[in-house]
């Protein structure tokens, strides 16, 4: 028992003590002229589709809700939106046939967006005539 009193007490100073870490929070001007709205045609459900699913983590326009003040939310969080904006970036969008076959991919695979993202943001979730939609977009570009 006291074995375990003390292995509560250091994960509890732990995690105050890592409360102090404030990760920076890494939104640039959302102003863009490569935003992928003004570089390709994109019907406004496909734009909204993006918005609420991709652009948190694949835009610079990300929404920072209550929980990245939580460490390691926080933490977890922009390692996450670093990573899928160096993967897409649609408000620095470049016109890629191998990107766009890779959106397809990543909705039919249900990699995207990720499982962890849907537990607290339920517009994030593509139902499947959003997917079929977002697909037959992505896919009618991959040709490019």
């Amino acid at each position: 028992m006291k074995v375990l009193k003390s292995v509560l007490l250091i994960f509890l100073v732990g995690f105050i003590a890592i409360q102090f870490i404030r990760p920076e929070k890494i939104n640039v001007s959302a102003e863009s002229g490569n935003d992928i709205a003004m570089v390709l045609t994109v019907p406004s459900s496909v734009h909204q589709s993006l918005k609420d699913a991709c652009y948190d983590c694949h835009s610079n326009s990300t929404n920072y809700t209550w929980y990245f003040n939580i460490q390691p939310a926080g933490l977890m969080m922009n390692r996450h939106i670093k990573e899928g904006r160096e993967e897409l970036n649609f408000s620095n969008f470049e016109v890629n046939p191998d990107k766009m076959k890779e959106i397809v991919e990543v909705i039919k695979e249900d990699e995207m967006p990720l499982k962890s993202y849907l537990i607290i943001h339920k517009k994030a979730r593509l139902d499947e005539p959003r997917k079929e939609e977002l697909i037959h977009w992505a896919e009618s570009l991959s040709a490019y």
